[in-house]
């Protein structure tokens, strides 16, 4: 799916607020069951690319105290986990009654529910807290726990409709915009919720046929309170429409006013690479996100299957990063691909991914240059893999993309007895004994650039800032922007 084209930046000089004081904000974060470990730097970028707003990060919210947060403006709760305990509670309570803001995301509205939580991957957690229930009515209202459940349907492309486009937030971004993104359903709201923005929630899909409130304010005491639906992970959050009303709704909470205007607050290149990552297929650790997290030269976008490949992508994209695991597609989407790279846009494929397609021998033997078995085939067995090797990864060569790179040493799976094409340019190899030995190369086909990267099954290689660099100069150089 595609994200919202990306609005104009914001100007400084344009900025109606330049020459006030900062909007002195602290994000309570540290425990989520998304992954705070990016989705709070990547909302502190928002606040602070904003011009508007001083920020500082507490990972530990309970022991916070009134002194503590008598220094602040705003509260942005980006945290669900057990809860602070009466004095932190209390505080937090009192700050926002006294005149000052809060803002809430996401799945942070049934933080204190008392239910019995999901966790990642929709596991249950057991904490079966007694509810807070001074944060339902801060927030105007709570998930349900009682069937209906409150829940939401697979992430998907819809329209987020201002049901009061008068309201400060809304005010300039016309009569809504779409975005990718849970829609959560079957919430439960107070009298005093005043939902200023709304979605139709498709029951085609597991929706209710409703129209679910997804941007909401609150009164309470003398303060203000914002709570958005949206922004369940990163690639949420770099939707337009979440990061224009998040920060303006941060705006309004602090302050009764918006200055802001309707535009993305991130810093970006003056032309950033266009990058879609396509994921599905195989399950993932949110930390995978953190690739593109802090990249102003990419604009990065993330497409999931069935989603992927259906449309012209030499329009709007510049270079696909595949994180996917999908055995067939359609003819569309074969010729969709094919004239992509024939345009000579780049390719960077990664890990699993050198198992897609098996059945297309164009793919695996002039493009990508490999192919992972995931049956026997032309006399060769399987491919196999092992998790949690210690790998030792060194340059081969001195190709742009490792040229000064320093040997990586990761904890990460290995597979061996893949088919790799005589034709690659291997520039990364290990001399681990499950793995094959070649671990990056650059594919054969000599239409566009196309790099495989084997590396990268989990958290312990995708935090890890040599990879990290490694991706983003593969990226780089698949888009003609590194030699």
């Amino acid at each position: 799916m595609r994200r919202l084209a990306a609005l104009a930046l914001a100007a400084a000089a344009l900025h109606p607020a330049l020459g006030a004081a900062p909007i002195r904000t602290l994000i309570f974060s540290g425990q989520n069951n998304h992954g705070w470990r990016t989705t709070t730097p990547y909302l502190e970028n928002l606040l602070t690319a904003s011009g508007r707003f001083e920020v500082r990060v507490e990972e530990e919210p309970a022991g916070v105290t009134a002194a503590t947060l008598a220094h602040y403006d705003l509260i942005v709760v980006d945290y669900q986990g057990p809860r602070w305990g009466d004095a932190t509670e209390r505080a937090v309570a009192d700050f926002v009654a006294s005149g000052k803001g809060l803002v809430a995301v996401h799945g942070s509205s049934y933080a204190f529910s008392g239910l019995d939580i999901l966790g990642p991957g929709h596991v249950r957690t057991g904490r079966t807290e007694p509810p807070w229930l001074a944060w339902a009515a801060m927030l105007g209202g709570t998930w349900a726990g009682d069937p209906p459940r409150s829940f939401h349907a697979p992430r998907h492309l819809f329209t987020v409709k201002f049901t009061d486009p008068s309201h400060p937030i809304a005010q300039g971004m016309g009569s809504g915009f779409q975005t990718l993104d849970e829609l959560y359903h079957g919430m439960h709201f107070l009298p005093s919720a005043h939902p200023i923005a709304t979605a139709y929630d498709d029951p085609s899909i597991g929706g209710t046929g409703a129209d679910e409130p997804v941007l909401l304010t609150v009164n309470y005491g003398k303060g203000r309170v914002f709570y958005t639906a949206l922004g369940h992970e990163v690639p949420a959050m770099q939707e337009a429409g979440f990061a224009i009303t998040f920060v303006r709704g941060a705006e309004w909470a602090a302050s009764g006013n918006v200055t802001l205007p309707p535009v993305v607050p991130a810093s970006r290149a003056a032309h950033p690479l266009r990058v879609e990552v396509v994921t599905g297929g195989h399950p993932f650790d949110p930390e995978f996100y953190e690739l593109f997290v802090g990249r102003p030269d990419l604009e990065v976008t993330v497409t999931g299957h069935p989603d992927a490949y259906t449309r012209d992508l030499r329009t709007e994209t510049d270079v696909l990063v595949l994180y996917d695991l999908v055995s067939e597609i359609g003819d569309q989407k074969r010729d969709n691909l094919r004239a992509f790279l024939e345009a000579g846009r780049g390719l960077v494929v990664l890990h699993h991914a050198i198992a897609d397609f098996g059945s297309w021998p164009w793919w695996s033997e002039q493009v990508v240059g490999g192919k992972y078995l995931l049956q026997p085939e032309g006399g060769r067995p399987a491919s196999t893999y092992k998790h949690d090797e210690d790998i030792l990864v060194r340059a081969v060569g001195t190709h742009a993309i490792t040229r000064g790179l320093a040997p990586l040493h990761l904890r990460d799976e290995t597979y061996h007895g893949m088919w790799i094409s005589p034709r690659v340019n291997v520039i990364l190899e290990t001399s681990n004994p499950s793995s094959d030995g070649p671990v990056a190369w650059i594919g054969p086909y000599d239409k566009s650039r196309v790099v495989y990267i084997q590396l990268g099954h989990g958290r312990l290689a995708q935090q890890n800032p040599d990879y990290q660099e490694l991706v983003h100069r593969a990226v780089l150089w698949a888009a003609g922007r590194l030699e």
